[in-house]
């Protein structure tokens, strides 16, 4: 493959003009053929969304397959991985494309199985000694797989809830993506060309999702991308720093979350009475921000949270 042929110094450049390019020319020229977003009813604003292409995850999440699989040395882990991630995108672009949106017990229950087989895989290559902020702890299997699991499960859900506000969701998970880059960078460990390559592609994304969009990735590409999230968290060696270099997308996704398990299973109707969910159309719908100015804010919140935590950790 490409890491094998290329020159050291031009690697990474084709890597990142060749993962742009081909999942712009990809997204422009088959956007045509994805299914039309009938409008979300209960979304604030989610009228706007009507008639666009819908589930560019798919195109979005072949591209990046494509791309791993010529720009990176693809052992039985990391092919799992992969496989993984592609299986999310498909199971949320066949709930894209249904005519009548999927329950919750089905996507509930595919949700679980990709949980399942990451945590496994990652359980079966690797130990369970975990790195939280620079000291090294031993977590017995059973727990560790517990934990493993909700990370991989929440991941998926939260970058799913907060795919809502054009621009917002590729914009935060770039930032997420880049924060553990980063981290790794300052750590001395190799560069992690999967990330890139996700950035890459969600810039490409974002040329024609910035507000006002034309296109939306749906839950094919958010649910994807909370694989790729959960994996980059749990690879990187210290899965707890997936709390600061993803806050505000747990923030935004995960006390929706939060806020519908309280109300169904404990019966306590009136709780988070006075704030909408998710987050942003909190600010949207309840503070009068516009659409530019949420997503531009949650990513200098992001920025914030993750840099302050990255050098206090490093200090």
């Amino acid at each position: 493959m490409l890491y094998e042929i290329l020159p050291k110094g031009a690697f990474l450049p084709a890597l990142v003009i060749t993962s742009f390019l081909l999942s712009f020319a990809a997204l422009k020229f088959f956007m045509r053929l994805l299914p039309k977003d009938h409008g979300r009813q209960f979304a604030v604003n989610g009228a706007l969304s009507e008639g666009k292409p819908r589930g560019a995850g798919i195109i979005m999440i072949t591209v990046f397959t494509l791309l791993t699989a010529l720009f990176v040395p693809l052992d039985a882990e990391r092919a799992i991985y992969l496989a993984l991630i592609f299986a999310a995108m498909l199971t949320g672009y066949l709930d894209d494309a249904a005519e009548k949106p999927w329950g919750e017990l089905k996507k509930g229950l595919l949700d679980l199985a990709i949980t399942i087989a990451l945590t496994a895989d990652f359980m079966y290559f690797n130990t369970t000694d975990i790195t939280v902020f620079s000291k090294t702890l031993h977590i017995p299997q059973p727990l560790f797989a517990v934990l493993c699991a909700v990370l991989v499960w929440a991941s998926i859900n939260v970058t799913n809830c907060c795919d809502g506000v054009d621009g917002m969701c590729a914009s935060l998970s770039i930032c997420a993506l880049s924060l553990f880059m980063l981290n790794g960078a300052i750590e001395g460990k190799t560069l992690d060309h999967t990330a890139l390559i996700m950035i890459m592609v969600l810039l490409s994304y974002l040329w024609f999702n910035c507000s006002p969009s034309r296109v939306l990735m749906g839950d094919a590409g958010s649910r994807a991308i909370g694989v790729l999230l959960a994996v980059t968290a749990l690879r990187s060696g210290d899965p707890f720093l997936f709390i600061f270099y993803a806050s505000v997308i747990i923030v935004d996704g995960g006390l929706g979350l939060l806020k519908l398990s309280v109300r169904r299973f404990l019966k306590i109707k009136n709780f988070m009475e006075n704030i909408r969910t998710p987050i942003h159309d909190h600010w949207r719908k309840n503070l009068g921000v516009g659409d530019t100015q949420v997503t531009v804010r949650f990513v200098i919140i992001q920025l914030i949270i993750g840099l302050s935590a990255m050098l206090i950790l490093h200090a």
